[in-house]
């Protein structure tokens, strides 16, 4: 499975909305499996989108048809946009599905790793981070990630983010020890994303 996220620096909210509830279209598209958003909790003109493709070749045949069309209805709303692709390596808890509606926000973290490290590093997530999520009330699905160039993209659903707020008072430090993360990872970035239903396709 190919995520795909974008990021984009939002300077006409409105129009941005209106566009976002055009990539309805979506639906239908071959090797198309979902896709969901929505603000950053953090900085209010900050839109973040992930979308859901079986594989590589139906994302391309997508890009190189429609696109284009679809995207046309968001054009002057956003001042810069920043687009990831990431192939699937392993789900974080069980049986991941590109589901929205049952999730009220969405924690991405994204992680640049020493070259040295990048085994290291999916061996703890896989051993520390994902059951210690998995075991987390109110922790829905995730997915784990990887782009070339040793990026990787941790994406978990939470059916809230005062659940979400326990598990990151608990135990961030604690695990990150254990997983000697300052060791692997050379450069981490993340926000918490507060869904807009109206853009769930």
């Amino acid at each position: 499975m190919l995520v795909k996220w974008i990021r984009c620096t939002v300077v006409d909210r409105r129009g941005f909305e209106r566009g976002q509830r055009k990539w309805a279209g979506l639906l239908g598209e071959p090797g198309f499996r979902g896709q969901g958003g929505g603000w950053s909790r953090g900085r209010p003109d900050v839109a973040h989108i992930f979308a859901f493709w079986e594989n590589r070749v139906f994302y391309d045949s997508f890009m190189a048809r429609a696109h284009e069309g679809l995207a046309a209805a968001q054009s002057g709303t956003y001042s810069g946009i920043q687009v990831k692709l990431f192939e699937h390596r392993f789900d974080v808890k069980t049986g991941f599905e590109p589901r929205f509606t049952d999730a009220d926000v969405v924690r991405v973290a994204h992680s640049k790793v020493r070259e040295d490290r990048v085994e290291h590093f999916a061996l703890m997530q896989e051993r520390v981070w994902n059951p210690a999520m998995a075991g987390s009330p109110g922790m829905l699905r995730g997915v784990f990630g990887e782009a070339p160039g040793q990026e990787f993209l941790v994406l978990s659903m939470w059916q809230s983010s005062a659940e979400r707020g326990k598990y990151r008072a608990g135990s961030i430090e604690r695990l990150s020890q254990r997983a000697q993360l300052d060791d692997d990872v050379a450069e981490l970035t993340g926000d918490v994303v507060q869904l807009e239903p109206s853009w769930t396709v």
